[in-house]
């Protein structure tokens, strides 16, 4: 069954992307044209008013569980800084044909972008797995390159899913109740590659932040997409409390074990790292 039951309309759904872009850019993790965004729609939109153009595109990999849905998503090159400024200028709006394979992409006249992002394909691959694992009616998909996660993941030390999760899950009480999950880790694979694809559509079934080594971090939610942004933010100040730490020497203690486990029992958070 759907996890959410009210459904904000295609005005608010922009300026949620909005309001996302802009934060991402924020907490520096979208520097000129890096960054994209995606939300699954499981109902009708309206799209005329805003997206009277349209195109016919074959989809970079299979999604028939999202078959007559629409989802929308960032073009490539656009600055998330400026998408709440414009959200017309760098979103269009994919409507996936009953096949599954194909689709009509509508996209407005003050478009600006010659195509998708070029990560669509792990957009539309999470959607997917998503959607047909749990019969979602929302789905948002954030891609952003938070610079000290990012830097953690150049350390051969952190990259990895349990070393990486017992150093930024240790720096603030809210970490282990937003993060209950943690942060999967991968190793790096060159962007946009169906090898890319396919493991974060695997890491976004046990968490819902992934850390791309040495490139960026994609999450999810089945709120908004400002609430993805969230957990990116979270995990992201994890990393610079780690990052300080290392540099002033290794000087703090931060939550100890048995502190985490009295937060998450008080909270009533099932995980794995506390």
């Amino acid at each position: 069954m759907p996890t959410t039951t009210s459904f904000p309309n295609l005005d608010d759904l922009l300026a949620d992307m909005g309001a996302a872009g802009s934060r991402i850019s924020d907490i520096g993790a979208s520097e000129a044209a890096a960054g994209n965004l995606s939300v699954y729609v499981g109902r009708d939109l309206e799209l005329g008013d805003r997206f009277p153009r349209s195109e016919e595109i074959v989809l970079p990999l299979p999604a028939p569980a999202l078959a007559g849905r629409t989802v929308l998503v960032t073009g490539s090159g656009r600055r998330l800084r400026q998408l709440a400024a414009d959200p017309l200028a760098g979103i269009g709006a994919v409507r996936i044909h009953r096949d599954g394979r194909t689709a009509t992409l509508h996209t407005s006249p003050r478009r600006r972008f010659a195509r998708l992002t070029s990560e669509f394909n792990s957009h539309l691959g999470v959607h997917q797995d998503q959607v047909a694992r749990r019969g979602l009616a929302f789905h948002a998909a954030v891609h952003a390159q938070p610079p000290h996660l990012t830097y953690l993941s150049h350390v051969p030390a952190y990259r990895g899913t349990a070393a990486l999760n017992s150093r930024i899950l240790r720096w603030e009480p809210e970490a282990v109740v937003s993060l209950p999950d943690g942060v999967v880790v991968l190793d790096f694979m060159v962007p946009g590659s169906a090898e890319l694809m396919a493991a974060n559509v695997e890491g976004l079934r046990d968490a819902q932040v992934v850390l791309w080594s040495k490139h960026g971090v994609m999450a999810r939610s089945d709120v908004s997409v400002t609430h993805a942004v969230d957990r990116i933010e979270y995990a992201e100040t994890g990393a610079r409390y780690e990052y300080m730490d290392l540099v002033a020497g290794r000087r703090a203690e931060g939550l100890t074990s048995d502190e985490i486990k009295r937060v998450a029992t008080t909270f009533d958070i099932a995980s794995p790292w506390a």
